[in-house]
């Protein structure tokens, strides 16, 4: 096939438009477009990971607000609940504003509004504060965690199907090392005496360096336009809740033990505030490094393969983390929860991997090729995409509110571990019976579908 451009032309609407998008021509992806997605890549992870570290901010803060704040532990862990729950929400919304506003204009505003929560952190934060005006201010910082389906939605559409898993891996992992970057960075602070304002300026600087890169350096792909027929079909495809239940448990755990593990260290072993500091950020670090490392597995091996494995040993971690709650063995518990981060992190870059590879193999079911099939597929993936990352944030928020209730029932978090357990146990049988059991099985029916049920091969997703 002759490639389509020798380079990226711009459009007569102005700004760094693409009009000619092909990433499957191998020609014009080796000529001109790896180049390309990959600036735009880099420029993504930056925004992306500065979005996790704002929202992932009162992770932290918490942390910093001793008893002169008048915050109960039930209040604290309410707090990143609610957080949590924003951050999945607008990623809906998100996901779409790729197609109406363009990739790179999107994430020169979604990088842009990270300053209102920031702002206003900044202003609030002090003694005397009410409960209150902390949970207002806490949900302006959830719109951090939509810049992640934004990113992950205009990134499927520059890469290949053969550099999904990788280039995915690699976006997300980039933005979620914004959470141990920002606990980091508490720790500093903490451990020269500073506050949580000090913490909070330091960001505000980046936010506006990362909005200006993302103008200078990003393109937007015209071809990528506002199609509410994609949502509407994504919608209704029992592929996309599926893998929304699956990234519950692996994207969801992610985020909910980021919010959750120093105030379960602080509540539960009684650590201070930066001995608790010292160790919370070396999970969600681990965690984000091996993303693109669980894409590039499932790239190699198949993206169904490697979750099914992963869900067995964030079981036997979470296992592990019940015996050391019940033995009070700090040193146990510690362990396994950053060995359950890890897993956590890879689980996350085969599940996302198997999102597009699910689409494609339904595309050529239908007996579409070439192109028109790598266009059917970035179509309902990058759609998915953000109801898959909405709905598994919210596990995020389940996580948070089964501590508080384990904290206010039991005085520790064995409880909620046991509840967890339960649930990898849930999704290692849903993996296994929709993606692995028959490999050559039948897609799950479709809503409002009377469309026949082709057959299709998993093998590969």
């Amino acid at each position: 096939m002759t490639a389509p451009s020798t380079a990226p032309a711009p459009s007569s609407r102005g700004g760094r438009w693409i009009e000619q998008w092909d990433p499957e021509d191998e020609t014009f992806w080796n000529e001109t477009g790896e180049k390309v997605a990959k600036r735009n890549l880099l420029f993504s992870v930056l925004s992306e990971h500065i979005g996790f570290s704002i929202w992932t901010m009162w992770s932290v803060l918490v942390l910093f607000m001793g008893p002169e704040y008048g915050l109960t532990p039930a209040d604290k862990f309410l707090l990143t609940s609610m957080v949590t729950l924003v951050g999945a929400v607008v990623r809906v919304p998100y996901t779409f504003a790729i197609a109406i506003f363009g990739g790179r204009n999107w994430t020169i505003v979604s990088a842009a509004l990270l300053l209102i929560p920031t702002v206003a952190a900044f202003t609030v934060m002090e003694p005397g504060t009410s409960f209150n005006t902390f949970l207002l201010v806490g949900l302006l910082a959830g719109i951090g965690g939509g810049n992640f389906a934004s990113s992950m939605t205009n990134i499927n559409a520059f890469f290949p199907l053969r550099k999904k898993g990788w280039a995915l891996g690699l976006n997300a992992g980039g933005g979620n090392i914004g959470v141990p970057v920002i606990q980091l960075a508490a720790l500093a602070i903490i451990g020269a005496s500073g506050g949580p304002r000090v913490l909070l300026g330091i960001y505000i600087p980046f936010i506006v360096v990362a909005a200006v890169l993302a103008a200078l350096f990003m393109d937007n792909i015209a071809s990528v336009k506002n199609d509410t027929g994609a949502a509407k079909d994504a919608a209704k495809d029992a592929h996309t809740w599926i893998m929304s239940f699956l990234y519950i448990g692996t994207f969801g755990s992610f985020i909910g033990y980021s919010f959750a593990f120093g105030q379960v260290l602080t509540n539960q072993f009684g650590r201070t505030p930066l001995e608790a500091a010292y160790v919370t950020f070396i999970g969600p670090l681990l965690g984000s490094l091996i993303r693109p490392l669980g894409g590039w597995l499932a790239d190699k091996h198949g993206g169904a393969k490697i979750t099914l494995y992963n869900y067995v040993g964030m079981a036997v971690a979470t296992g592990v983390l019940i015996a050391a709650s019940m033995e009070k063995s700090l040193a146990l518990f510690t362990v396994a929860f950053v060995v359950l981060f890890v897993l956590t992190g890879l689980g996350n870059g085969s599940t996302f991997k198997m999102i597009p590879g699910i689409f494609q193999a339904k595309a050529l079911a239908k007996g579409l090729e070439g192109e028109e099939a790598a266009a059917y597929g970035r179509r309902l993936s990058g759609a998915s995409m953000g109801l898959i990352g909405a709905v598994g944030a919210l596990g995020g928020v389940g996580i948070n509110l089964a501590f508080r209730q384990s904290f206010l029932s039991y005085g520790s978090g064995t409880g909620a571990f046991v509840t967890f357990l339960a649930f990898y146990g849930v999704c290692f049988v849903v993996t296994w019976a929709v993606y692995l059991r028959r490999p050559a099985g039948r897609v799950p029916a479709t809503t409002a579908s009377s469309e026949a049920k082709p057959q299709l091969s998993y093998a590969e997703v």
